[in-house]
């Protein structure tokens, strides 16, 4: 659902930056950029991005990455991709900042791929 509202509470639609767990180890994790694509009840859901090329190779592990592009998320405005085979649930609480809001017709992309 496409519903971003810069209202200072995180929609659908929007990128956000909070603390993301590692996938192997849940008690580390690290402060990115994640693009909220819907809610689980009091959860917000939402892929991660990163700046760096990940689908450019086959992944040993079988992660899925898409291409991005740029955007107000990055103060470098660098091109970003999001990892289509994890959805992460996030605390809104925990939410620091909206980092932008992802246009229209990438963000039905990214609907699309999943």
């Amino acid at each position: 659902m496409y519903a971003p509202d810069l209202d200072g509470d995180a929609d659908p639609g929007e990128i956000v930056w909070t603390w993301v767990p590692f996938e192997e180890d849940h008690e580390r994790g690290k402060d990115r950029p994640v693009l909220v694509i819907g809610r689980d009840g009091p959860w917000l859901l939402g892929l991660v991005l990163t700046s760096r090329d990940r689908d450019s190779a086959p992944d040993p592990r079988g992660e899925r990455w898409m291409d991005l592009g740029a955007g107000d998320w990055d103060a470098r405005r660098r091109p970003s991709e999001v990892r289509l085979d994890r959805v992460v649930r996030l605390d809104p609480d925990r939410i620091r900042r909206e980092g932008a809001v992802l246009d229209r017709a990438r963000f039905d992309a990214v609907a699309r791929a999943l």
